[in-house]
């Protein structure tokens, strides 16, 4: 028993860890700066985090020497259990005005729905992988986006904008991997798209110029293409209707993304403070505890969301580019081992992990510097967040295990 534990963990690409401790030495000596220079005592960010990496190390351990075929073998019952797990929380109280966490009795909840993400992908994985699927058929393409659509809706209503993105956003890079043809996966993109660009009058005659020559490139039948072009079109137009479906808080968000002047001390608070931040800490920051936005409280929810303008600022550009770089590293490490992998099964959940870390560290560092709407995703290893740490050291543990080595 101990040689074949010994031999999973010798022919893991143990490399990874080396990023992963990197970047979780960033996020804590930045979370200790904010309990200190707050004189937080504890319990507090730092204390947690550190607690919970006992948790999320044992699970990591797990996740990197279960067996792959009894992953292979429930995962469809394992997505079951989750789709229910993201229901539980409307059950219980709010917190913070949303559903998304569930008591369990303890100073901390358990947030189902950062499980919920890699439970998509594994059940992805095995859908695509045990179908010789006739990708050139579009009606291919339905029911993985059904698998992951059902749960997505689920945290949506919660409400939880961001994760119900991060939920989304493996599967088309999934379906490419397999084969999809690249307009198929247009088509389904399209309507997004459609609706985003009717904000602008300019912006939506160039996106329905580039909507027209995709189609004509793709030489669909012709009544086929009018649809698809026309439907589109009527899609944008109708974006008024849709635009007042969104709620109160979530219009906001998009309109101070625009001009955050518009409510500086509302919407608009957060982003010009975290610019604020980000701008001041120059090429070397201003120091570990220095930071003015820190220390006054200015800076909001800087232990997760906006963490990264505490290390802008106390740090500087040079470690925000050395945490990117890893980042980057860690990234192309997992999709070269995805490219790799021995068998589709494996493949897929690596493509399908790397997307999820991809999206998390776009939309946190976009998000800090103004260029998209406001959204809570913490940084992968970097923020505070206990389940999304748990969810993060076991995503690591799935890399770890079927990116391995076989020597078979």
């Amino acid at each position: 028993m101990f040689a074949e534990f010994w031999y999973k963990i010798k022919n893991s690409p143990l490399s990874l860890l080396l990023v992963v401790g990197l970047l979780l030495l960033i996020g804590l000596v930045t979370l200790y700066s904010i309990a200190q220079v707050q004189a937080q005592t504890p319990p507090n960010a730092f204390s947690k985090q550190m607690i919970f990496l006992i948790p999320a190390t044992i699970l990591m351990i797990f996740m990197t020497l279960v067996s792959k075929g009894l992953v292979h073998k429930y995962i469809y019952l394992g997505y079951g259990f989750i789709v229910l797990a993201v229901f539980i929380p409307f059950f219980g109280e709010k917190v913070a005005g949303t559903y998304r966490w569930i008591n369990l009795g303890l100073p901390f909840g358990l947030q189902p729905s950062e499980i919920a993400k890699w439970v998509i992908v594994i059940t992805l994985a095995r859908y695509l992988s045990d179908h010789n699927l006739q990708m050139n058929n579009f009606a291919s393409n339905l029911v993985p986006f059904a698998i992951a659509i059902l749960p997505t809706f689920i945290v949506l209503n919660q409400p939880d904008l961001g994760t119900a993105f991060v939920m989304m956003t493996p599967v088309i890079p999934m379906l490419f991997w397999v084969g999809a043809r690249p307009y198929h996966l247009f088509l389904i993109v399209a309507p997004l798209f459609s609706i985003l660009a009717a904000s602008n009058e300019f912006t939506f005659t160039i996106w329905a110029a580039i909507l027209a020559i995709v189609i004509y490139m793709a030489k669909p039948q012709l009544w086929h293409g009018v649809g698809i072009y026309f439907g589109n079109i009527f899609l944008g137009l109708i974006f008024p209707l849709m635009w007042n479906t969104l709620r109160p808080f979530q219009q906001k968000r998009v309109l101070t993304l625009i001009n955050p002047d518009l409510d500086p001390l509302g919407a608009g608070y957060q982003i010009i403070q975290s610019k604020t931040a980000l701008g001041s800490g120059g090429l070397f920051g201003k120091g570990w505890g220095q930071g003015t936005q820190t220390h006054l409280k200015f800076l909001p929810v800087q232990e997760s969301d906006f963490i990264v303008s505490v290390i802008g600022e106390e740090f500087g550009f040079v470690m925000l580019f050395i945490m990117l770089v890893l980042f980057s590293w860690l990234i192309v490490k997992i999709i070269k081992l995805g490219l790799n992998a021995s068998d589709r099964f494996s493949g897929l959940i690596l493509i399908g992990i790397s997307t999820i870390f991809m999206a998390h560290i776009f939309v946190n560092c976009a998000m800090t510097a103004g260029m998209i709407p406001v959204k809570g995703l913490p940084l992968p290893f970097v923020s505070y967040g206990g389940s999304f740490l748990l969810s993060s050291f076991m995503m690591i543990g799935l890399v770890l295990n079927f990116g391995r080595e076989e020597l078979d």
